[in-house]
């Protein structure tokens, strides 16, 4: 493989096993920041992927619930692939307490009666979403909890 700047391009996709969570990357920036960059992923590469309004609504949710429980969240964007998304953290590498993060806002997300912010006021494409979808993917990644650490099969 040809030497790339992005850290997943050279993660062996063949070889992982979804569901996990893993560093992604470590940034120390100039001013002691630390920002922590965690691939949660639920589907397996290149054999299964989420369906977009999935994604959207699980991107919401979890935009929103995530900082209930946290005040160091950056981001949490979708991967083009449809597999998983990136969580950002202000904070050094934690894989345990990420998951415990990622654990109770997926329970948020399971308890959730609406996708927030689901409109056309909030939101450029308002209309696509599916919080039954979303519940779905999440009670899958959910159920599998205690593989979450094991990137590789």
């Amino acid at each position: 493989m040809d030497k790339t700047n992005v850290e997943s391009f050279h993660l062996d996709h063949t070889k992982v096993r979804a569901p996990y969570l893993r560093i992604a990357a470590v940034k120390r920036l100039p001013h002691g920041d630390i920002l922590t960059k965690y691939d949660v992923r639920f589907c397996q590469p290149n054999a299964e992927h989420l369906e977009m309004d999935a994604i959207h609504s699980i991107e919401h949710c979890f935009a929103e619930y995530a900082r209930n429980h946290a005040d160091n969240v950056i981001d949490f964007s979708p991967f083009g692939c449809q597999t998983g998304f990136y969580l950002i953290l202000a904070a050094e590498p934690d894989i345990d307490a990420v998951a415990e993060l990622v654990a109770a806002t997926f329970t948020d997300i399971l308890a959730a009666t609406e996708v927030p912010a689901a409109n056309v006021v909030q939101c450029g494409w308002g209309a696509h979403h599916s919080l039954e979808a979303a519940q779905s993917a999440v009670a899958a990644m959910l159920a599998k909890r205690a593989e979450w650490k094991e990137v590789h099969a």
